[in-house]
């Protein structure tokens, strides 16, 4: 005898549906029992913009979160708009129209850029002499594409070397002549993940600070973790996806700056990099942070704005006793998620006594966390 009925699987089917967003159509392979929050979760990394910053709309009616597509009547082939909240996004942005290789955003503005049909500034002995007496080697806005001999004569005299704004694409591996240089900064060159010689860096036992804002980086090799006299990493604006787990040798390490990237994870082992007071995560594609991170006893500030983030580390209050700064705008972590955490009294005393030392603090007249920076 023939079963009468269906089971649940046998009445779900996969449905498409196409969702308008800024110029374009989104199709999406989806159940027709799945929740119209599904849906959002879905199209969070297809967009960047977060659930709860999505309205869609289908037939003239905003669609209902925990409603299914198959009871707001939502078939095969229907097309859903969606509306975006403003400043509820993670990354750089709301992904609109088909982007180029190397978004606008994380380009040097217009005015900074080199002029490519001006000739390369040449190096005088006045100049010459002046970075051998001062250790300063300042070479910013001057059209280079490749670093000038006459700066490799300097040796042990650089400390600091500034050819941030050129079009350079290499260092040579020539540069550990220069074997007191403490700063690097290379921000808006050309420079990609074979650019550089990061075994001849790591040679630089006195380098405590690395620039490479602006940059089109779009891998960090294990070798960063060699660079253990490192005080500052800054690597904002470039193409990175993640963090190689070598970054937690880095035990000196009191900045890291990463914002405006791509990083979708981070390693557990940034629980090792002990010494560091400031993170910035800000404007990535991260969707929760390891444990590890309240390991980072020293930390004071911690920047997370436009990522996907609907939680934090359970113990990040409890053990992160000089968290101080905690920026959470543009994230999906709510001031009820944040008020359960084991520590949030302490945190937010400690938070309230630096601002009140602010003659310029910017918190709410009621002193209230308003889930985004109390910025210093």
């Amino acid at each position: 005898m023939e079963k009468e009925g269906k089971s649940d699987a046998d009445n779900r089917s996969t449905i498409t549906v196409n969702v308008k967003f800024s110029g374009r159509s989104i199709p999406v392979e989806i159940s027709d029992e799945s929740t119209v929050k599904h849906l959002k979760s879905l199209l969070q990394p297809l967009t960047n913009v977060l659930s709860r910053g999505q309205k869609l709309i289908f037939k003239g009616k905003v669609l209902v979160d925990e409603m299914t597509l198959k009871s707001s009547e939502v078939g095969n082939g229907a097309k859903i708009m969606l509306m975006a909240s403003q400043g509820l996004h993670q990354g750089d942005g709301p992904i609109r129209k088909e982007a180029s290789n190397f978004p606008t955003s994380r380009r040097m503005p217009e005015a900074m850029r080199p002029k490519r049909d001006v000739p390369q500034v040449p190096v005088v002995k006045s100049q010459l002499e002046r970075w051998k007496a001062t250790g300063v080697v300042a070479l910013s806005e001057c059209n280079l594409k490749v670093l000038p001999d006459e700066v490799l004569t300097c040796g042990p005299s650089a400390r600091v070397l500034d050819i941030s704004h050129n079009t350079i694409q290499h260092l040579p591996t020539a540069i550990n002549s220069l074997s007191s240089l403490q700063k690097l900064i290379l921000n808006g060159n050309e420079i990609m993940d074979n650019s550089l010689s990061w075994e001849e860096l790591a040679s630089l036992k006195s380098l405590m600070v690395i620039s490479l804002n602006q940059n089109h980086i779009a891998t960090l090799p294990p070798e960063v973790g060699t660079l253990t006299s490192l005080r500052q990493l800054h690597i904002a604006h470039n193409e990175l996806t993640g963090l190689p787990s070598e970054i937690g040798l880095l035990t000196s390490l009191e900045v890291l700056k990463v914002n405006n990237n791509r990083i979708r994870s981070i390693p557990e082992s940034i629980g090792g990099c002990v010494s560091l007071i400031e993170v910035d995560l800000s404007s990535n594609l991260l969707v929760e942070l390891p444990e590890t991170i309240s390991k980072l006893k020293d930390l004071k500030a911690l920047y997370l704005r436009y990522n996907g983030l609907k939680s934090l580390p359970s113990s990040i209050f409890k053990q992160c006793c000089q968290l101080s700064t905690l920026d959470l705008h543009g994230t999906e972590i709510t001031i009820d998620v944040i008020c359960q955490i084991e520590g949030w009294e302490n945190f937010d005393e400690r938070r309230r006594s630096k601002h009140q030392k602010q003659l310029d603090f910017r918190v709410s007249s009621s002193g209230k966390f308003d889930e985004g920076a109390d910025q210093s």
